[in-house]
């Protein structure tokens, strides 16, 4: 299972206002095509996120993510409950965050990414940086090295 934090992974942290007063974010294809992959191979999704927001749920919707939390400032409530739900031990689970939010959960389980710009501390933490930025590919190139590679457990920067 890949598990993913919202702002700051799956875009590049920036928030609009629409003329309705709608909070919007901009979601990157490359990543979507990257997270169909996945979920075609076998693989489960799952996003954790502070945020509370229609055009989160409708981009989780869309691609057919399993298993979504709103809402959750503290990440290891919704995380324990996701093992529940869906049976998945840490050890067979991935996540991708930015902040200091995410800590517990990239600490938890077996293979953890981040994006370049992510928390001084995030990038400590993890096994993996990506190339790409975040809302712009980051997400796709997890998703195509879990693909290739699956969890590789040792401190892997590129």
């Amino acid at each position: 299972m890949l598990i993913l934090d919202v702002d700051g992974i799956m875009t590049d942290c920036r928030l609009w206002m629409d003329a309705n007063g709608q909070w919007k974010r901009i979601y990157s294809v490359r990543d979507g095509v990257g997270i169909k992959a996945l979920i075609e191979s076998g693989y489960q999704v799952a996003v954790i996120t502070g945020a509370t927001a229609e055009d989160v749920r409708a981009r989780v919707k869309m691609l057919g993510i399993q298993y979504l939390f709103e809402g959750a400032l503290n990440k290891i409530p919704p995380f324990l409950e996701l093992q529940k739900q869906s049976g998945i031990h840490p050890n067979e689970m991935a996540y991708m965050g930015d902040d200091h939010f995410d800590l517990p959960v990239l600490n938890a389980v077996q293979f953890s990414a981040t994006v370049p710009d992510a928390m001084e501390d995030v990038l400590k933490a993890v096994q993996y940086v990506t190339r790409r930025p975040a809302g712009n590919g980051a997400v796709r190139e997890v998703c195509d090295y879990i693909l290739r590679y699956g969890f590789y457990s040792e401190k892997t920067k590129s």
